[in-house]
């Protein structure tokens, strides 16, 4: 008798088990991450192909090279040249403004010739009390000559010539402004009113006042060698109405200083 098997799965012939269906069926779309599976799946392998580099095969950064010997000794030697530098400038200016001190009154013709006129302080400036009159400095000189007589000139108005300067210029220069009309302060703070010096600053302000004075004439005056110049200062008040307590006229008064010898010394250094 022949028996027949039920309709089923066939068996392998290698006795293994057979697939189940489920195996064997495609990939549910629906299902997450079975598309993924599936591009995963479909994607070819490049063969071959090197595994990505790990750290150990990164390429090391490149270093800046270092700037040589004599560059970083140059740039040294400039950044304490210029730290000095702003040292001195800061140290004199503090000096001329500070109280007198032992250290200002030893170092007080260096300070001067460092800080007068350019960087000169005037803390005044925004005083409640301003000027309330017009300075105008004027000289005149006394030349030789060869015969031995001596003639004076004129008085040369200084302060009209800066104000010359002045107007009509758009920028006109911190000399003409300032120069004369400081270095009369100058003078004036260091002296008592017979001319005589207060300290040490009595007589660099006469020699800087002096100086500016032979600056503005020159050597000579009409063909002949100056030998003498003298100075005086006019001060005119300012006129306003009377419920400022200003003078309704102005008078103007003149202080004129004694005549001052003149030499080769006095021009060193003059253009």
């Amino acid at each position: 008798m022949r028996v027949t098997e039920p309709p089923g799965d066939p068996i392998p012939a290698s006795g293994a088990p057979a697939p189940h269906a489920a195996d064997t069926l495609p990939p549910d779309p629906t299902t997450p991450g079975a598309s993924d599976e599936a591009d995963d799946a479909d994607e070819p392998v490049p063969g071959g192909a090197p595994p990505p580099d790990g750290p150990d095969d990164a390429t090391p950064p490149v270093r800046p090279r270092p700037r040589p010997l004599a560059s970083r000794i140059v740039l040294a030697l400039a950044a304490v040249v210029l730290a000095g530098a702003v040292a001195w400038h800061l140290g004199s200016v503090f000096l001329s403004i500070a109280p007198s001190t032992p250290v200002s009154r030893a170092y007080q013709n260096a300070v001067a010739a460092h800080v007068y006129p350019e960087f000169e302080q005037n803390w005044q400036l925004f005083a409640p009390n301003p000027l309330q009159e017009n300075i105008g400095v004027q000289a005149r000189v006394e030349t030789l000559a060869p015969d031995g007589s001596r003639t004076d000139s004129g008085w040369i108005d200084l302060t009209a010539q800066d104000i010359g300067h002045i107007r009509g210029n758009p920028a006109p220069s911190h000399a003409d402004q300032n120069l004369l009309r400081r270095a009369w302060d100058f003078y004036d703070a260091s002296h008592t009113t017979d001319e005589r010096p207060i300290g040490d600053r009595g007589a660099l302000s006469a020699a800087y006042l002096k100086r500016i004075a032979l600056q503005r004439v020159g050597r000579e005056w009409q063909g002949l060698p100056v030998v003498q110049v003298q100075i005086r200062a006019s001060s005119t008040p300012v006129t306003g109405p009377s419920w400022t307590g200003a003078p309704p006229h102005a008078t103007t008064s003149f202080r004129t200083l004694p005549w001052w010898p003149v030499d080769g010394a006095d021009y060193q250094g003059l253009s």
